[in-house]
């Protein structure tokens, strides 16, 4: 118990060290922060939702820096084709005849950044289905493994939904949350315009601070990290409530069960603690739950959000 207690020790030093590195270049979005680390300690995908211009790529580009991991960007668009995010097979002349090659796609990277994934048609969405649920992608007769650890981070807009490909059920739930990133408050935007339009050094380099074994590693221990028996109960029981609360016409499934315990562990880490408490449920459930879970069309009409009846459901417990 000493040991795993002390590895979890280690863990938490490690993460506060991403995360201060991180912040010297990201001014702001400190949830937004730490809740994407919490997915990269659950070796989970998050799908990210805001307006253009908040510095989700910059975000994604410096953790893959500081995490040590590879990185590469996807931007969706109508007539994005499956073969230009996993590869395509190739034929090359050579002295004995013709051969065929596989040439990697763009999804070959520890982390990737699918950007306005709403905007790629359903066949190419669905090409990222197979990649974020087995970590392998097939082309042809052939399936090829993709570089381990692998996470998606997508993005999309809210907003503008003209010539848009909403995401179906059984997509959005490969994503462990669904993180909504905010305005930043005028302190952090003058910050951020002093930084970008006057003499402060924009340029501000990162440096690594975990490798990708140290990472795995990582991952391994925030599932070690103890949670009691009535939180874990709390956990299920919060996800249940979805299926028959009444503001809700589809509740979660068990995988939200699953992954809101994950998300606790995580976040518990994050925090600097070595076990889950009460009050890392309660903080996950709006991100692990708001993409699971359909208001009905009478309280939507009345101006309720998924986030609403979580939320209710949540304090009534």
């Amino acid at each position: 118990m000493t040991d795993r207690n002390n590895a979890i020790d280690d863990v938490t030093n490690r993460i506060q060290a991403i995360r201060s590195e991180v912040r010297r270049r990201i001014v702001g979005q400190e949830q937004v922060v730490d809740r994407v680390l919490a997915c990269l300690l659950c070796d989970g995908n998050a799908l990210l939702e805001s307006t253009p211009g908040l510095g989700k790529t910059l975000l994604v580009r410096t953790l893959a820096e500081v995490t040590g991991l590879s990185f590469s960007r996807i931007q969706n668009t109508p007539d994005l084709m499956p073969s230009d995010v996993i590869g395509t097979e190739m034929v090359r002349e050579t002295e004995t005849g013709r051969t065929f090659t596989f040439e990697k796609g763009p999804v070959f990277a520890n982390l990737v950044l699918s950007d306005e994934i709403n905007r790629a048609t359903p066949k190419t969405q669905s090409a990222l289905l197979e990649a974020m649920e087995e970590g392998q992608v097939t082309a042809g007769n052939e399936t090829y493994d993709l570089p381990e650890p692998f996470f998606v981070l997508a993005t999309q807009n809210p907003i503008d939904q003209e010539g848009t490909y909403p995401l179906p059920e059984a997509q959005s739930d490969r994503f462990l949350m669904k993180i909504l990133v905010d305005y930043p408050d005028v302190k952090a935007e003058r910050e951020i315009v002093d930084r970008y339009t006057g003499d402060v050094d924009a340029s501000v380099s990162v440096e690594s601070q975990v490798s990708t074994r140290e990472l795995r590693q990582m991952q391994q221990l925030t599932h070690q990290v103890p949670i009691a028996d009535d939180l874990r109960n709390l956990a299920v029981d919060l996800v249940r409530d979805t299926r028959t609360a009444e503001d809700l016409e589809y509740g979660a499934s068990p995988r939200a069960s699953m992954s809101l315990v994950r998300a606790a562990k995580a976040r518990a880490l994050v925090e600097g603690r070595t076990h889950v408490g009460r009050e890392d449920i309660t903080a996950m459930a709006v991100p692990v739950l708001r993409h699971r879970v359909v208001v009905d069309f009478r309280a939507e009409r009345e101006g309720m959000t998924p986030d609403d009846a979580i939320r209710a459901l949540v304090e009534d417990r």
